[in-house]
């Protein structure tokens, strides 16, 4: 049989694409422009040593902060910029380089006056270099994972093993004690470290989800910072994050759903404390539910956003609150980002129904 060259065939039959014209791509949205000028802002101050420092609201500063330095460098993978590649390349891997340089010789990421925050910086710092090796093949992931395994041990060892608090975390390693909101961060580490690969035990991960459980109040509907405290909603966007991230059998789930109608009638605004943790939590526990949950927040977040950084403006997100003046605009800015990147979906731990922390699917 007389057969045409390949090379033929595909001239021969035209392309239906090609018939149709140029494709248009689709006009920028308005997010999308406020995003680049807060990573444009984000990459102006980064200091010389790779970090990212809290700014006070009487313009005092103190040295680069690990935990606010992964989550600039979580904001800059959240739109797509890897290290090593890009215009951004280079700002990435001197934060990476930064926080791994930051870690103790006991595994533990924390600056020497990190205090009672010890292990919120630690969370952080581990989710963001377990989703650095997730997103970096070769050597550099290979010692990525390597800090990320001894972090793992350390987030273990502070799991709380006893009465009611049994599974959750608090401030620092030893302790009785925990709370929602450095639970949810160590949670978040140990999908990221177990998605990896790294050894994570299965009943570790079940009693976590056990006490994030216990602070969810079946009355309201929300998630409450402690067993039997008031509901808020940003600690319900932790809840619900949390348990969404946790397995299939919690995706939408009663009391995951319940949550998500809690969020819609008491949205984050700026006047509320812990607003930039607040937004980064919701909106990615609010994506995970999507629907109508994700499609009624989304437009309020981005409203809220934009209003707050208009096209003139330097780039950064300011806030109001105690916690968000404390650490200034380099962490509002990374925030706000991260927040309105969710949809992106370059961040592995961004990924919706798609694996879970048993490796099972969700």
């Amino acid at each position: 049989m007389f057969r045409l060259p390949l090379a033929l065939l595909f001239v021969a039959i035209p392309d239906p694409l090609l018939l149709a014209g140029p494709r248009k791509e689709r006009p920028r949205e308005r997010y999308e422009d406020a995003v680049d000028r807060g990573l444009a802002y984000l990459a102006k101050t980064q200091s010389k040593d790779g970090s990212w420092a809290p700014e006070f609201a009487d313009n005092r500063t103190t040295g680069g902060h690990p935990a606010l330095t992964s989550f600039a460098v979580l904001a800059f993978l959240s739109a797509g910029h890897v290290p090593g590649e890009g215009k951004y390349g280079p700002v990435v891997d001197r934060g990476v380089r930064f926080v791994m340089d930051a870690q103790q010789r006991n595994g533990l990421f924390a600056r020497s006056d990190a205090g009672y925050t010890e292990v919120y910086s630690h969370g952080i710092c581990t989710l963001m270099l377990a989703e650095v090796a997730g997103m970096t093949d070769g050597k550099s992931a290979a010692e990525l994972k390597d800090r990320v395994e001894r972090a793992v041990k350390v987030i273990l060892k502070a799991q709380r093993d006893d009465g009611r608090d049994a599974g959750g975390w608090r401030y620092q390693v030893t302790g009785f004690d925990a709370d929602l909101s450095v639970s949810g961060w160590q949670l978040m580490a140990l999908r990221a470290a177990r998605d990896l690969g790294c050894d994570v035990p299965r009943e570790r991960i079940k009693l976590a989800v056990e006490y994030i459980r216990r602070c969810h109040d079946p009355k309201g509907g929300g998630f409450a910072y402690t067993i039997g405290g008031n509901m808020t909603p940003a600690c319900t966007g932790t809840g619900v994050l949390a348990l969404e991230l946790s397995g299939k059998e919690f995706h939408k789930s009663h009391e995951v759903l319940r949550a998500g109608g809690y969020l819609l009638r008491n949205p984050t605004d700026l006047a509320k404390p812990h607003f930039f943790y607040g937004i980064y939590y919701t909106s990615q526990a609010m994506f995970q539910l999507g629907d109508n949950y994700w499609e009624q927040y989304r437009r309020r977040l981005h409203e809220l956003l934009l209003e707050m950084n208009p096209p003139r403006a330097n780039g950064a997100w300011y806030g109001k609150g105690f916690d968000d003046q404390e650490y200034g605009p380099a962490y509002g800015t990374a925030m706000a980002v991260l927040s309105l990147t969710v949809e992106y979906r370059y961040l592995p731990i961004y990924q919706r129904d798609e694996g879970s922390a048993e490796g099972e699917g969700r």
